[in-house]
């Protein structure tokens, strides 16, 4: 969720947070336990009169734990001089980002000696801290540091997330629960702020259609705002009204509508039966994603489906065993799905669980945005041959992520390993040629509407197979 783009699910919640940045979530590290607890090198063992004496001997000790998982978890091995100049240079830059001209943070050696390294680490903070902490805050400092370190190694899918980052992530990959107004925003090339509405939702129920561009939210325009800031304009407490100023697509002019806010529960699946094929499309891998899918496929089933359409567009990933359980609804029983190898060369493999359902024949859709866990799977039905794929060139994510919990409450998402498809195949950056190329625009709008190229050859295929 490297990040060429953001496609923020507004429903509002993070899901494909950075395009292909989606991400593998060790259930045991993202539990909520502090991952570093209980080791002798995190928030557990850490001395209360020592913390009362010092106050910032806690964010010290998060920039320790940070850099100790760094090296010991990512999935390359790790230059300790890289991760110093990263911190000098981010601290640097966020100090004159508030306005100190000249902020003064050395530069250190590092030697290969764990404890020397994160000396100097801690150095420059509690230089920074002691310095310019009361013009600045002394956790974006912290912040700073860690994200300063994370982003020297080169990694767009190694990073700090703030609390309401990984807060908004969680919500995601669980189906949300929040006060929204459920819909999908996207930001155009033109870097305009669209939406596509779910059904059933009160954006939708409030007049808002597909492909209508946010002008303003209470007033506010949005022009020139990030997608994090157009969606905390729009969340709000349940019950609440927003207004957004909106205009429809070849409008001339712009209009206002009122919204009530609701708890909104964000399926990842909407599934349709048209012209006789079941059509599933699949927003992000969550942790209900499998029942929805296979809930979707065997209705298709009851219906006497002639045929599916897994549509995995726009779909940056999510959890990597929701790819894994996913793929088992078309692979066949005890076949390896995808395998992960970490730094040291260790391959873990992820077998088939036996739960196929006989979906066939299958077309899966994807593009370029298609990315990470949908790349799993687009990637075992191509190798089992088990269904058709369409469209254009897949991202080309093959690394995975795992979550470490930090004792600010936010997390550290690190590289940990590096996947292959079930034949071998490494397509981290490289991507995954669709076995029938339709190329047609990215934009959300278009999916699923009567100019969709991509779906339209999806159900010609499939009347092509049923008339065999």
């Amino acid at each position: 969720m490297h990040s060429t783009i953001r496609l923020l699910i507004a429903a509002f919640l993070v899901a494909v947070a950075a395009l292909g940045g989606a991400l593998y979530l060790d259930h045991t590290r993202a539990s909520g336990l502090d991952t570093f607890a209980g080791t002798g090198n995190g928030i557990a063992s850490l001395d209360l009169k020592a913390l009362l004496a010092n106050p910032r001997a806690a964010d010290q000790r998060m920039l320790d734990s940070a850099f100790r998982q760094v090296e010991k978890e990512y999935y390359r091995p790790v230059d300790a001089q890289v991760l110093l100049n990263g911190e000098q240079r981010e601290l640097v830059a966020y100090l004159r980002k508030h306005k100190i001209a000249s902020p003064s943070i050395p530069t250190g050696a590092a030697n290969g000696d764990q404890s020397h390294d994160v000396r100097l680490l801690n150095r420059n903070l509690q230089l920074a801290q002691s310095q310019y902490g009361k013009l600045t805050s002394n956790a974006e400092l912290t912040q700073a540091a860690i994200r300063g370190m994370l982003n020297a190694l080169g990694d767009p899918y190694t990073t700090y997330l703030t609390p309401r980052e990984i807060s908004s992530l969680e919500d995601s990959l669980s189906g949300g629960d929040f006060g929204g107004i459920g819909v999908y925003i996207f930001q155009t090339k033109a870097k305009q702020v669209v939406v596509d509405p779910i059904d059933g939702m009160p954006a939708v129920r409030a007049g808002i259609k597909a492909g209508d561009q946010i002008i303003a939210v209470n007033g506010r325009e949005v022009a020139g705002m990030s997608l994090d800031e157009v969606e905390r304009l729009i969340r709000g407490p349940i019950g609440t009204v927003v207004r957004l100023t909106v205009k429809t697509h070849k409008a001339s002019s712009s209009h206002v509508l009122p919204v009530t806010r609701q708890q909104i529960i964000v399926p990842s699946v909407k599934a349709t039966f048209e012209d006789g094929f079941e059509y599933v499309r699949l927003a992000d891998f969550g942790k209900n994603s499998y029942d929805e899918v296979r809930k979707a496929l065997a209705d298709g089933k009851a219906r006497g489906a002639k045929g599916y359409i897994l549509d995995l567009r726009n779909n940056g990933g999510g959890l990597l065993d929701a790819a894994v359980e996913i793929s088992s609804l078309f692979v066949p029983e005890s076949k390896t799905v995808v395998s992960t190898i970490d730094r040291a060369g260790v391959r873990e493999t992820k077998i088939s669980t036996g739960d196929a359902l006989g979906a066939s024949p299958l077309v899966v859709l994807v593009n370029k945005y298609t990315a990470s866990a949908s790349e799993i799977t687009a990637g075992a039905i191509q190798d089992y041959h088990v269904g058709l794929l369409l469209g254009t060139k897949t991202f080309g994510k093959g690394v995975v992520q795992s979550i470490y919990k930090m004792s600010d409450g936010g997390a550290l998402k690190i590289t940990t390993a590096r996947y292959v498809t079930p034949l071998g195949r490494d397509i981290h950056h490289k991507g995954i040629a669709p076995d029938v190329v339709v190329a047609q625009p990215v934009e959300a709008p278009i999916i699923d509407t009567p100019k969709d190229l991509q779906l339209a050859a999806a159900k010609t295929y499939l009347r092509r197979i049923a008339r065999r």
